[in-house]
């Protein structure tokens, strides 16, 4: 009987995480909030009615290897080409702030021999932007399309590419047989490799995926995510490189192909039914019992306001330097803030190499759901409509032009309902 307690503990967890990601819906905020929350419940730290196991661990690690490759095929190498100069200097100055100062955060707290692994690490999870947070605010504000709004997309890309590049170095750095200059060499040659299988690879899925005439899509979905496994596999097997490193070019290489939306859409369904609950879960899961001190609380303190303050004025200031107006640059900033499960990926690789001392795990939870609940807010402060603002200019969608024509033709009506 007890070797099939596992049976229940994954349906106690799908249905707690989709309770309280609903519950988190009607507060209007990300259903991820309420996934973490859901674990954090359900774990050790409070009502400890499901044990983190081995089979938790694994199905989560899958887990984050479907979030990858699902955002590589969201991720359009053309929209990679396209963003720029000016989106590079914007993430670029966001990744690299945070990462200083957070690395200095660090060595506050832990200062020992092999402290500068842990405290650099503690700076790659903040340099982290979860940007589907953003799009969905800016979209129910009809703010989408805006100057800023498409800056915040097109760093956000980048982002993620500066960030799995940072994770790369780390956790190649934390294995001390391997010489930095030979974790350099790795990296480089695993990117040649990745733009080698690349190009092939997408030549071949582009072939089949337009010659293929049968019914049968399921194939597809099933091949491709195969194809993710195998990347990821190589990637960490091979080269030493993280895994989601591999799904997320996977992900990249499949892109742009003629079926990428059926195998998103199937992706998606896995990814919802059973191993992103299971991985954002599983987070939780492994917090224990806090015992609240000043130190605690003051570390808490310390890590919000920094990561605020870092991702604010990284992308403002890479924003003013290529030459958008303060008030776009400032939503620039306030896009860039939330950390949501990007940072949670990156944590978990972390607790898994025993990189994140188990201090500052609790802190650094809190503080990413602290980003992900306070971004929405921040952006309705900073997208508010005033005379004169050129970031909205021939950026109406469809929905407010219609608006704006109702109320062309009834005057009577009240413009700031529209």
């Amino acid at each position: 009987m007890e070797s099939y307690r596992y049976l229940l503990d994954i349906a106690i967890i799908l249905l707690a995480t989709k309770f309280f990601g609903i519950f988190s819906k009607k507060l209007r905020m990300p259903s991820v909030v309420g996934a973490l929350v859901a674990g954090i419940i359900l774990g050790p730290s409070m009502l400890n009615i499901v044990a983190p196991s081995q089979l938790i661990t694994s199905l989560s690690e899958i887990g984050v290897i479907v979030i990858m490759f699902a955002a590589g095929l969201e991720t359009s190498i053309t929209d990679l080409r396209k963003a720029g100069l000016k989106a590079f200097v914007i993430a670029l100055l966001g990744v690299l702030i945070p990462l200083a100062v957070f690395y200095v955060i660090g060595m506050i707290y832990d200062h020992g021999p092999k402290a500068w692994i842990t405290n650099l690490f503690i700076g790659v999870i903040f340099t982290a932007t979860s940007v589907g947070i953003t799009v969905e605010t800016l979209k129910e504000m009809h703010c989408m399309n805006t100057e800023s709004g498409n800056a915040i997309l097109a760093a956000a890309v980048i982002d993620d590419v500066l960030g799995i590049v940072c994770l790369t170095l780390v956790t190649g750095f934390a294995d001390s047989s391997v010489s930095i200059p030979m974790v350099l060499m790795k990296i480089l040659g695993f990117f040649v490799f990745a733009v080698a299988v690349g190009i092939v690879m997408h030549k071949v899925f582009k072939w089949w995926f337009s010659h293929d005439n049968n019914n049968g899509l399921q194939r597809y979905s099933i091949v491709s995510f195969a194809f993710a496994l195998i990347m990821g596999y190589i990637s960490e097997a091979w080269f030493g490189v993280a895994d989601i490193t591999g799904s997320f070019v996977a992900g990249l290489i499949i892109s742009g192909t003629k079926q990428c939306e059926y195998v998103t859409k199937r992706i998606g369904t896995l990814s919802y039914m059973l191993i992103s609950p299971i991985f954002f879960a599983s987070i939780g899961l492994k917090l224990t019992p806090i015992h609240l001190t000043w130190t605690l609380v003051g570390l808490l303190l310390i890590l919000c306001v920094a990561s605020i303050v870092t991702k604010v004025g990284g992308c403002y200031l890479g924003a003013i330097m290529t030459k958008y107006s303060s008030k776009q640059a400032l939503r620039i900033g306030c896009g860039m803030i939330s950390r949501g499960e990007v940072a949670l990926i990156v944590a978990n690789k972390g607790m898994a190499l025993g990189l994140l001392p188990e201090f500052f795990v609790s802190p650094i939870l809190l503080c990413v759901v602290f980003t992900t609940v306070i971004t929405p807010v921040f952006l309705k402060m900073v997208y508010k409509r005033e005379p004169g603002d050129t970031d909205f200019k021939d950026h109406m969608d469809h929905s407010e032009k219609k608006e704006i024509h109702e109320v062309m033709k009834n005057p009577m009506t009240n413009y700031q309902e529209v």
